[in-house]
């Protein structure tokens, strides 16, 4: 690491890590835009948010979901600008270190792990609850479906289909992109397929307005910020586009445009499926309004059959196909992270161990399928909902990792910004606007949270489990902190990064 000399303004030299000892040059742009999409999974994101979305700010989901992309938006061009100067797998943890240093570097590692683990257990969960009501469509035997009510049988159905994501993801990005393609096709046509059943139903429950799309129709700030963070949630996903900026056909620039692309078909199909649902159900509460009770955690469960009749089935496994897609993909970004992490000197050496046949970092896969399952297995036993709670956890987690990248573009980038009204806007503006406004909504929703009602009710000592889950991560973040500092003193005591670049092309 150099001194903490000015740098130069004049230089175009790319900073960037080599020698992780992946396979390079595995997939093109069409790969990677299917590995984005099927890592948000939008079917699974419409059948698990759209009810917890309705009930905070009712029919205006067009609006929110637009809201909750443009932060997302542009945060990623501030995302686009690291990628291009320095294309490490490490992302926000490598990005974050080099702006701010090794600690802040850390912490944002550190959320960006957690919003991954936790993602990766709510996956498996909804994959558990339709597989078991795919089983009942598909027999007959209604029974089936109360399968996944029992906590035991629930977890150790998560566990095989975490075992078996961890086997496809080991196997290489190639053996899994043959997989997505199938899966992310199959979920997309469904959805297609529902959206147009519902427009076309001849009583709808609701009349559309425009109005659905005008964010200030919602009643309060509160209500805004619950929907933002779970329209945030909706979009997350699409910067595993850059965990893989090491192995993609053209590094940089192919990840940089994949992630674009990704963020903008996902944008589409959220507006088509919140409006055809808000038209065909509506935002009640009781009967298929999206806001009951007991349709909120999962909406296609009781739309399916009134809107597509025998053809239901398709979408309970439409929406199964996007979880395990999902859940196979997701584990990219957590594995190739701490990979990143270890290598350079945060994590032991351990977690750099690459799979001699597929070169992929198998160790830290295994490590974050062992994590994801034992977290699930936890929420499983002390939530009355713990698919709902932690979606709400994992929107604090998103906005704080993403807030705190948004900042480290604008201060690795501080001494270009002014070099053109390019650098300025986006290097700069951006960043910034899109870093404050997941700020904002990280701190009411943390506000929010202690009350022992949010989310599903669930408290501990009479805070509620959503603040407990979401705060209580950082803070154990932190305390791992200080134990590294000690035994990983290298890493530590090393500096920010001193050489800034400027960089003429757009």
């Amino acid at each position: 690491m150099k001194d903490n000399a000015k740098p130069s303004r004049l230089s175009t030299s790319p900073v960037t890590e080599t020698g992780k000892g992946l396979a390079a040059g595995q997939i093109g742009l069409f790969t990677a835009i299917v590995i984005g999409v099927s890592t948000i999974a939008p079917s699974y994101v419409v059948a698990s948010t759209l009810g917890p979305t309705a009930e905070a700010v009712g029919t205006h989901l067009p609006a929110i979901f637009i809201i909750g992309f443009i932060p997302m938006f542009l945060v990623a061009l501030g995302y686009r600008e690291l990628n291009r100067a320095m294309p490490d797998n490490g992302t926000t943890f490598t990005w974050v270190w080099k702006a701010f240093g090794p600690r802040a570097g850390w912490m944002g590692g550190w959320g960006m792990l957690a919003a991954n683990i936790i993602v990766l257990s709510n996956l498996a969960g909804v994959a558990v609850d339709f597989f078991y009501l795919f089983l009942a469509q598909a027999t007959g035997q209604e029974q089936l479906a109360d399968l996944a009510s029992n906590p035991w049988i629930n977890v150790a159905t998560c566990l095989v289909f975490m075992l078996g994501a961890t086997w496809i993801s080991v196997r290489g990005l190639h053996a899994a992109s043959l997989v997505q393609y199938l899966l992310v096709g199959f979920q997309v046509l469904v959805l297609l397929w529902f959206t147009i059943a519902a427009l076309d139903k001849a009583a709808p429950a609701v009349q559309f307005s425009p109005e659905w799309f005008n964010p200030l129709g919602i009643d309060s700030f509160s209500a805004m910020a619950v929907g933002l963070s779970l329209s945030i949630f909706a979009f997350w996903g699409w910067d595993v586009c850059l965990s893989m900026n090491e192995e993609t056909k053209n590094g940089e620039r192919t990840s940089g445009l994949a992630a674009g692309f990704t963020a903008v078909i996902v944008l589409a199909v959220y507006l088509l499926t919140s409006v055809s649902a808000t038209v065909f159900a509506g935002v009640g509460d009781s009967g298929l309004g999206l806001a009951n009770p007991e349709n909120i955690g999962n909406v296609f469960a009781a739309l399916a059959g009134p809107v597509m009749g025998p053809a239901a089935i398709l979408l309970s496994l439409a929406t199964l196909a996007s979880c395990a897609a999902s859940l196979q993909s997701t584990m990219i970004s957590p594995a190739r992270s701490m990979l990143a992490m270890g290598h350079h000197g945060a994590l032991p050496p351990v977690f750099t161990r690459i799979h001699p046949k597929f070169g992929t970092p198998a160790f830290a896969t295994i490590v974050a399928a062992v994590v994801s399952t034992a977290f699930y297995a936890m929420m499983r036993f002390v939530s009355t909902n713990v698919l709902n709670d932690t979606i709400l956890a994992l929107g604090m987690m998103i906005c704080f990792y993403y807030g705190i990248t948004a900042f480290a573009c604008v201060w690795f980038f501080r001494y270009t910004l002014l070099a053109s009204a390019r650098n300025f806007f986006i290097r700069a503006v951006a960043p910034l606007l899109g870093g404050l406004a997941l700020v904002a909504v990280f701190l009411q929703t943390t506000v929010d949270s202690l009350d022992p009602e949010y989310g599903s009710g669930t408290h501990v000592a009479g805070l509620g489990l959503v603040f407990v889950v979401g705060v209580g991560i950082l803070v154990l973040g932190a305390v791992f902190l200080a134990g590294a500092r000690k035994r990983r003193a290298g890493f530590y005591e090393s500096r920010p990064e001193t050489r800034y670049i400027k960089q003429e092309n757009s």
